[in-house]
């Protein structure tokens, strides 16, 4: 698979990790480099600032073998994330989006994301307009709600999305299947739920599909276990696999991540 990831990036800062650590991520940032972890390729689209935090992002992201020909330094300060770690769990602060606030895809960004298989946004990166343009000509696209599938950038993005993905602690309800159903009424072919320690549910328009979790000897951070999921599942997917053994590749891979920290 060749990934085209866009948008959001930001520096995960660590307020309570040696004083105070940066680690890159951002969900499309943490799927390009999951998936060459995977054997595939993938190239990050999007902004950083022209500051150490930007040349850090450059920098990791380029050493993890992922294509940064279409990351751009603008003037001003790359994303942040406030995070502390709690008992192997991330709880998060303030956020500060620095250059991020403006993005918008060029003509030359839209053709090269369409040399891709796929093409990821998530809840934050700026291109939920552009996803009906990427979708006619001719992309495969996946969107991550990250916990909001209700707002305004998940619903723009819906009616041009193959493939859906959201996070969700209701487990798997009645009240969870009918909000899925809703979502794949508005056009996605896929909509996936990820409930963390009680797995994933996939519905496919018509039934739906259950797979658990790969348990993990020692949570360390789950920062990017989201994002391993859905890199797998559409690594999977797109190798040919049913529905069933991408949810378990999706599985396997967030397993992967629990066991360091930072996102990868």
């Amino acid at each position: 698979m060749k990934l085209a990831a866009v948008g959001s990036n930001c520096i995960d800062f660590y307020t309570n990790i040696d004083g105070g650590k940066g680690f890159p991520g951002g969900g499309p940032v943490n799927m390009a480099v999951y998936t060459v972890r995977l054997g595939g390729t993938a190239s990050y689209i999007g902004f950083v600032g022209n500051d150490g935090f930007g040349e850090l992002m450059r920098e990791s992201i380029a050493a993890k073998g992922v294509d940064v020909s279409h990351l751009y330094a603008k003037e001003g300060k790359t994303a942040v994330s406030q995070v502390t770690l709690v008992n192997g769990e991330r709880v998060f602060g303030d956020y500060d989006e620095g250059v991020l606030k403006d993005y918008v895809l060029s003509e030359e960004d839209l053709s090269f994301i369409c040399t891709h298989d796929v093409v990821i946004c998530d809840l934050w990166g700026k291109v939920e307009g552009q996803f009906r343009d990427l979708k006619e000509r001719g992309m495969t696209t996946a969107f991550d709600c990250a916990t909001r599938p209700d707002d305004p950038a998940p619903q723009i993005a819906m009616p041009y999305t193959d493939y859906l993905f959201f996070s969700s602690d209701e487990g798997d309800t009645e009240t969870l299947r009918e909000q899925m159903r809703r979502y794949a009424s508005k056009g996605p072919k896929l909509v996936i739920a990820m409930l963390g320690e009680e797995g994933s549910l996939c519905f496919d328009g018509a039934e739906y599909h259950r797979f658990g979790i790969v348990p993990c000897e020692k949570l360390v951070d789950s920062m990017g276990a989201g994002d391993s999921y859905i890199s797998g599942f559409l690594f999977a997917l797109q190798e040919g696999k049913s529905i069933e053994e991408s949810m378990k590749a999706g599985a396997v891979n967030a397993t992967e991540t629990l066991k360091y920290f930072g996102a990868w």
